[in-house]
């Protein structure tokens, strides 16, 4: 029975020091229970708001792959118009080439049936037209006329006359054998 007293003293003396313990672990508890679901909570909204970023990152690389699929198609179609341009470019260039020498030709086919006409008129009628021409078509002509029908014409010309188509004439023909053969 001593035994037994001193267990019930024990028990009063030490029976509030136990019930305020519990009384401390379950406040405890409860507080670590908030804690965990405030935190639980947190979590859950961090975990959204990662997903709701990766739903937008997804959606923005899908409009940039869109966009630039869109700019590379518009490349090709700005590349493929300038290729268009260029082909065309070459082919004017072409054309406008060809249109000179065309026109060349006619020229010279005309200069022909002139210098021709000239060939074949007097000496002195030839000098009287060719000295009242402008210097350059005279030369032209002359330029064309063989050297006996040329030297006839400088005999019945102007001296003054003469001798300049002779020094443009001479001048042009150093030239001509001055320059690089094409």
């Amino acid at each position: 029975m001593k035994n037994g007293k001193l267990l019930i003293i024990f028990f009063l003396f030490f029976s509030p020091l136990f019930g305020v313990d519990n009384q401390k672990l379950f406040e405890c508890y409860q507080i670590f229970s908030q804690k965990k679901a405030e935190l639980e909570a947190q979590a859950q909204n961090l975990i959204e708001r990662q997903e709701a970023f990766e739903s937008l990152k997804n959606t923005y690389m899908a409009l940039m792959k869109k966009k630039e699929a869109e700019l590379k198609k518009k490349q090709s179609e700005i590349n493929a118009t300038l290729q268009n341009i260029e082909n065309e470019k070459k082919q004017i260039q072409d054309l406008i080439t060809k249109n000179k020498k065309i026109l060349q030709d006619i020229k010279n086919a005309k200069m022909n049936k002139i210098t021709q006409s000239y060939a074949k008129m007097k000496a002195k009628n030839s000098a009287l037209i060719l000295e009242n021409m402008n210097t350059k078509d005279a030369v032209n002509i002359l330029q064309k006329l063989s050297p006996r029908t040329l030297s006839k014409i400088f005999a019945k010309m102007d001296p003054n006359k003469a001798a300049l188509y002779t020094q443009i004439l001479e001048g042009e023909n150093n030239q001509s054998k001055n320059s690089p053969n094409p």
